[in-house]
């Protein structure tokens, strides 16, 4: 305990006495705000998809072979409703932002649930790596643009009976007249629109703009599946850019190269407690 309090103090500190902040979020934040995808939270929402095929969970769900577009569409309006349009249980991001809005911040993420945003986060220092939710492409694709899906998610909950939905509402491109799909990326059909590449550039020229800075590399919630997006680039710019100082909140805790050990913070505990814990702080505590 006494080793938990002394880190979070430091992450304080560190948090404090930045120039900058890159916020690399994974999963686990979402997990930590209670968008989590199994349990009482599935059963609530999804007890029909689970009588009628047989899965236990939302992550599950998404990998189904729904025999028809009408089900796939069905599962999936509902799944992006429920995690793209409606608030988390727990204002875990709301906290995060009280911690850095006075910072220069940027985020990176890999998580295509849209929450940094409808917390409040500024538009322009977000870069959602992985797609969004809300985001729809033609499945082809024949061309590199994407759809905001809000209105039509919203009628195919409403409209949907026995886990179908409509003919009528199922989506298609507009130009190839393809079914559509996700903005995920799932394979090397993803869609990087114009908005992701304005994005990409803005988190590039932020990184440029601060690597002679006191930098915090604060990873959130980042697991093992894409280390190569946020884990091992926050490592290497912990490494060589001089005042630099990486940090890594996650419930599994994680490996920390010796290269960078005196420059790391690392704490393992569930997100939600670690930043509402951080808000009490104030520099009394050092």
């Amino acid at each position: 305990m006494e080793k938990k309090t002394n880190m979070l103090i430091l992450l304080k500190k560190a948090l404090d006495e930045a120039d900058a902040v890159v916020i690399g979020a994974g999963a686990g934040l979402s997990s930590a705000a209670g968008m989590t995808y199994s349990g009482q939270r599935f059963t609530d929402h999804f007890q029909d998809f689970a009588d009628r095929y047989g899965f236990q969970d939302m992550y599950s769900g998404g990998f189904y072979p729904f025999a028809a577009l009408e089900e796939y569409w069905a599962y999936w309006s509902r799944f992006i409703e429920l995690n793209r349009y409606c608030s988390p249980p727990y204002p875990v991001y709301d906290d995060l932002l009280e911690l850095v809005k006075n910072k220069d911040y940027f985020v990176i993420t890999t998580n295509v649930d849209h929450q940094f945003q409808k917390s409040g986060f500024e538009r322009k220092r977000l870069f959602y790596m992985q797609g969004d939710f809300g985001l729809w492409q033609c499945g082809v694709p024949c061309h590199q643009k994407t759809y905001d899906n809000e209105e039509l998610v919203h009628q195919m909950v409403r409209r949907q009976t026995a886990c179908r939905i409509p003919p009528d509402l199922i989506p298609t491109c507009p130009l190839c007249g393809k079914p559509m799909r996700m903005n995920l990326r799932m394979d090397t059909t993803f869609v990087e629109d114009e908005g992701w590449h304005a994005a990409a550039q803005r988190y590039h020229q932020f990184l440029r703009r601060h690597q002679d800075h006191k930098v915090v590399f604060l990873e959130l919630g980042v697991g093992w599946n894409t280390p190569g997006i946020i884990r091992y680039p926050f490592w290497q710019r912990t490494k060589v850019w001089p005042q630099a100082v990486y940090v890594s909140v996650n419930l599994e805790g994680t490996v920390i190269p010796n290269e960078i050990r005196s420059k790391t913070v690392s704490i393992q505990d569930d997100l939600r407690h670690v930043i509402t814990q951080l808000r009490s702080l104030d520099q009394s505590s050092f």
